[in-house]
């Protein structure tokens, strides 16, 4: 059957977006959500053997108010580091000596704000497809503390992110939101949040009071975690929760009951200052639990113990009287109740045992399997036990034993139970992927395969429908079908295709198999007609030369290395080693066609080389009769180091030597990456205000090269054109104090009037550019656009690449010329 070329690229397309979309399924799956419960129900009842409990309400409040100060960025050692040591004195006793539980929580990736808030009120894991919406993030539906807060009646006061605003929507009795994308602003940002403190702090109508706090975090995008900008803004919240935390203790002693206040972080920050992988400095976040409750013995020391950031959910329910949210995967931080009763401990940690559960029931078909509802049945089992001897007022020894035997055991369920939902939830349905994969693929290569015939006379394709490939569309089918019928009975995880009703599923299967036909049809009838071609014309002479190898190796490895993140955040070392492996392939090239001759002398053939001296005389373009009789005076020296003269021979020579050498530059031009970012390199040696003459100079100097290179093949009017341009360019970067200015005296720090001036001036020169030169300017400053990298090192790095391409070219060039004079002379011998 034969379709046009539209209907045939419009199905084409349709399948392939039906294929894309199996595959974003499965890689951003949908967890599977338990039922929500009513508004009104009842906690669950505690364990009893033999007889019902007389517990079977809800825990009360263990604090009154709940202040969360979030600090953007604040990495682990940020607070229990050095910097913490030196720019936060009051957090820092607090953490040694104070009445506080101090813990590292670890985030899960992606490290951006909206996706961490979500974890941090929900207690769930975000997932990719989270870094998108954190550009306009919805209203949140799922399941939070701030929900519940609000149901219960709480009073939240809100003031930071408007994040916060976007997700929780009229939940707050009083917000003020600021916004996150002035990366430059790390002042205003943060005191419009506290100019708001003193006046809520006075009073007594909230609840909760949460304030998300920017600055840090911009100050980390603009120059790094290393700037000294870090330490007084780390200085500035020290302060702030000095203040917070002075008026909650003076107001408890009004109350007469604990108030607490949470210090945390949303993610941390890499070493080059941003934020959104998985790096250690990255997920790390410091975390800070303070209240009166907390007393700590004499001497007693409590080093950070290591927690999930999810974590904090089901800690603030506990301390609100809340219910915990439903999707938490999250354990409460027990040394929060540590201080309390023994009974109300199981408690709550039978209530949290209670939520994960259910939400494992819910999200794994094998749950009864699971360890973790193993333990938790008999969790369930020795705390029923305790409660019916507490009833029965036995042996306090035998309670407390008992008691202890319990409240361990709660606490490896919940581990258990925690680290198989985080587990299961981060797992991807690879089974879609693979077949949303296949479908794309198979497509493609159709594509590709039917370009000759969309190109032809006619522009339709033939579609096979042979009963050959009626038969093969049958036993993929099968196949196919058997596979799918293996992979749904045996998995353990949701997946979406199993899911899927037995037609729907075989109209997938049918598509794919209908496709892999389609693509061996095409590829067969391809190698058929190749056959018959290959016997009607002559033979080809033509191999591939060890540069084409390793090209192609190269380029093949480096499009497979991108298929792990590690290699994605060091591709720069990937380009480094394949560039000097083709320096070295191209300097050993170089060599060869320059100074090694043929080992054995072919035959003159006086006939070829008459005709093509009769040719190139004949030629009415005088180029390519100059062309012509170059060859002919290579067939009579048909050495190669003869036919090059010395300019290109020693360009030919010295060209991969000095790629190489760039490539060194390079390396220590910019440090770049995930692990290296950090450290010093050239760029910042440069860009330091110590060494502004010697940028200046290099800047000069570099301006000059470019001119020397170019004026060469411009008019004079052209000349005075680039002139122009190129001082304009220095006197603009003069202007913005990057560079020092022949007029500037003394050293003194250009003020706003004169660089304004300057670059009046240097609008000016480059406006008093004819219009005839214009194109001409144009075109030599986009050619060596790498010179404006002098200036500044980021730019510098792309400045560089730009120079080893050219080289390269050069190289490239001289290796053709010289293999091109080689080949002629054979020609012109055989």
């Amino acid at each position: 059957m034969r379709l046009g070329c539209g209907a045939f690229a419009a199905g084409c397309v349709v399948i392939e977006v039906l294929g894309v979309a199996l595959f974003l399924r499965g890689f951003f799956p949908a967890p599977a959500r338990p039922e929500p419960e009513p508004p009104a129900a009842p906690a669950a009842p505690e364990p009893m053997a033999g007889a019902s409990s007389n517990w079977t309400e809800r825990p009360p409040p263990l604090f009154r108010k709940v202040v969360i100060m979030l600090i953007d960025a604040l990495r682990d050692d940020f607070v229990f580091g050095s910097k913490g040591v030196k720019f936060m004195p009051y957090t820092t006793y607090l953490v040694e000596k104070g009445a506080a539980h101090s813990f590292v929580a670890e985030a899960k990736p992606p490290t951006v704000t909206m996706p961490r808030v979500k974890a941090l009120m929900t207690g769930s894991l975000p997932g990719f497809v989270d870094v998108v919406r954190n550009l306009n993030s919805p209203a949140l539906l799922e399941d939070n503390v701030v929900t519940q807060a609000k149901a219960a009646g709480k009073r939240i006061i809100f003031y930071g992110d408007e994040t916060w605003v976007k997700l929780f929507p009229k939940h707050f009795v009083e917000y003020d939101g600021t916004t996150s994308f002035f990366v430059s602003d790390y002042t205003e940002v943060d005191d419009n949040v506290t100019r708001h403190l003193d006046k809520v702090l006075k009073r007594g109508d909230w609840d909760v009071l949460i304030l998300h706090y920017l600055g840090l975090d911009h100050i980390g995008h603009i120059s790094g975690p290393s700037s000294p900008l870090i330490g007084r803004k780390l200085s500035e919240m020290d302060s702030i929760l000095m203040r917070i935390h002075t008026s909650l203790l003076s107001e408890e002693r009004e109350a007469l009951s604990p108030n607490l206040l949470v210090l945390c972080g949303d993610h941390g920050m890499s070493e080059s200052g941003g934020h959104g992988a998985s790096s250690l400095e990255e997920v790390n976040t410091a975390l800070l639990l303070t209240s009166s409750a907390f007393e700590r013995k004499p001497g007693e020391v409590r080093p950070p113990e290591r927690v999930q950031q999810t974590d904090l959910a089901a800690t603030l329910a506990v301390g609100l009287g809340l219910p915990i949210p439903q999707h938490s995967v999250g354990r409460f931080l027990f040394p929060v109740v540590q201080g309390r009763a023994l009974r109300q401990q199981l408690r709550l940690l039978h209530l949290n045992a209670v939520q994960l559960s259910r939400l494992l029931r819910a999200r794994i078909p094998g749950f009864e399997r699971e360890h973790g509802f193993e333990q938790f049945k008999i969790s369930e089992r020795l705390h029923g036990n305790w409660v019916k001897l507490y009833l029965e007022e036995n042996n306090a020894e035998i309670l407390l034993n008992m008691g202890a035997k319990a409240r361990k055991q709660y606490l490896y369920t919940l581990k258990a139970l925690s680290q198989a939902l985080s587990s299961q939830e981060a797992q991807y349905d690879i089974y879609s992927m693979v077949v949303g994969t296949v479908v794309v693929l198979e497509v493609l290569a159709l594509l590709l395969l039917s370009v000759p015939q969309a190109l032809g006379a006619t522009a339709k394709l033939e579609v096979p429908l042979s009963p050959v490939c009626s038969l093969l569309f049958y036993v993929m089918f099968l196949l196919l079908w058997a596979t799918h019928m293996v992979v749904c009975t045996s998995a353990e995880s949701f997946c979406y295709l199993c899911s899927l009703a037995w037609p729907v599923a075989g109209v997938v299967l049918a598509l794919v198999s209908a496709l892999l036909c389609g693509v061996l049809s095409t590829l067969t009838r391809m190698c058929v007609r190749g056959k018959l071609l290959r016997r009607k014309s002559a033979p080809s002479h033509w191999k591939w030369s060890e540069l084409d190898f390793l090209i192609l190796a190269g380029t093949a490895g480096h499009v497979l290395s991108l298929g792990a993140s590690s290699f994605i955040e060091e591709e720069h070392q990937t380009w480094y080693f394949l560039v000097s492996t083709l320096c070295l392939a191209l300097s050993h090239e170089s060599y060869r066609s320059c100074f090694l001759g043929d080992d054995e002398e072919p035959e003159h053939c006086p006939q070829v080389a008459g005709e093509f001296a009769r040719t190139a005389s004949a030629l009415p373009d005088r180029s390519v009769s100059c062309n012509m009789l170059e060859l002919d005076q290579a067939r009579q020296s048909p050495s190669s180091l003869d036919g090059l003269r010395g300019r290109e021979k020693c360009m030919a020579l010295a060209s991969p030597w000095l790629i190489l050498g760039c490539c060194r530059l390079l390396r220590s031009l910019n440090q770049t990456g995930v692990q290296w970012a950090h450290r010093p390199d050239l760029g910042h040696w440069l860009t330091s205000s110590d060494h502004q003459a010697e940028l200046s100079v290099l800047a000069a100097l570099s301006l000059l090269a470019i001119f020397a290179l170019v004026q060469s093949r411009c008019s004079s009017v052209a000349k005075g054109a680039l002139a122009l341009g190129l001082l304009g360019v220095y006197c603009y970067r003069a202007a913005t104090g990057s560079v020092l200015s022949p007029w500037q005296q003394d050293n003194k720090d250009v003020s706003s009037g004169s660089a304004l001036r300057r670059a009046c001036f240097c609008y000016a020169l480059l406006s008093s550019v004819p219009v005839s030169a214009y194109v001409v300017l144009v075109t030599a400053l986009r050619y060596h656009l790498f010179i404006w990298s002098v200036f500044s090192p980021k730019l510098l790095y792309e400045g560089m690449r730009l120079l080893v391409t050219a080289a390269l070219c050069l190289s490239f060039t001289a290796v053709d010329r010289a293999g091109a004079k080689a080949d002629a002379g054979k020609v012109a011998h055989c």
